[in-house]
């Protein structure tokens, strides 16, 4: 316990954040730490009341944790998969807006079937190392690339240009991509493209260089200022599916289309799956095997 310890409180960067990762006191895990360090006859951290870091001897010990405790989770997993039994803590991460949307209601059904799992679920849409971070499983929305990784796919969603009928009427409607270069929008700064918006129509690729007037890191910020009539936006439909339906917002120029992105479950490529993670993505592709949005 004390090891886990230890490298619970590296990964997260505080006492506080392994003690709720681990469902301990913070006394619990600075008396870990402590009674390692005092068996071990170091310093492993470097404490202050800002910043926690590792000694020399702490990232010797810290690395040869992650390995010892990788074979220790592997182990486990062999053993577990010839029980098929769920047990243990199981760390996932998922990218916010989705996260909040569509699976907020996934972890307790998931609990239902499976009480003896301990769910540790971080909402971000960093794009963590399922190995440095210790993540069991990640919901990623992308075109996955070629990767050590393994992934499952569980649905799709398309990624649309709209906007709100309001700003349609005074700001007018546009015809051709190459238009948006004079329209207000709304941009996603992760993008790969940034500001470049890319589309498939009847004469091929069209790119165009937009000018936002409003950029954000978060999906629902920019389509809450859709819904304000703020400008226009390339949003997928899991978050503005509902809207289109609702004709709060208005698809534009569908000859023209964006792209679609896959929704897939990733883990890291390990001879023996865990049960517990096994069985999540039973239920996630389960759970998406049905429209959970429109369009």
């Amino acid at each position: 316990m004390e090891m886990r310890t230890f490298a619970s409180v590296v990964e997260a960067g505080s006492f506080v954040g392994a003690a709720e990762a681990l469902v301990l006191s913070k006394t619990a895990v600075s008396r870990y730490v402590g009674e390692l360090e005092q068996r071990l006859g170091v310093r492993l951290l470097h404490r202050t009341t800002r910043k926690l870091s590792l000694t020399q001897d702490g990232e010797i010990f810290y690395a040869r944790c992650k390995e010892l405790l990788g074979g220790i989770d592997e182990a486990e997993a062999e053993v577990g998969a010839r029980t098929g039994e769920a047990t243990g803590l199981l760390k996932v991460t998922v990218p916010v807006s989705f996260g909040v949307l569509h699976l907020a209601e996934v972890w307790g059904a998931f609990k239902a079937r499976h009480p003896m799992v301990t769910l540790d679920v971080t909402v971000s849409d960093r794009v963590a190392d399922l190995v440095e971070d210790g993540f069991d499983l990640a919901i990623r929305i992308a075109r996955m690339p070629d990767s050590s990784l393994v992934s499952r796919r569980l649905t799709s969603t398309r990624v649309v240009l709209c906007a709100s009928p309001d700003y349609l009427r005074h700001a007018g409607t546009p015809q051709h991509p190459r238009e948006l270069a004079q329209h207000a929008v709304l941009a996603y700064s992760h993008w790969s493209d940034r500001d470049e918006w890319s589309f498939e129509g009847p004469e091929g690729t069209v790119t165009v260089r937009t000018q936002p007037v409003i950029r954000s890191n978060n999906g629902d910020v920019c389509r809450a200022g859709a819904l304000q009539h703020q400008g226009i936006v390339l949003q997928p439909t899991f978050l503005v599916g509902r809207d289109l339906a609702a004709g709060t917002l208005v698809e534009l120029m569908p000859a023209y289309r964006s792209t679609e992105l896959g929704i897939h479950a990733v883990y890291a490529s390990r001879r023996h799956v865990a049960p517990k993670v096994r069985l999540l993505i039973d239920l996630l592709v389960e759970w998406f095997r049905e429209p959970r949005w429109p369009g």
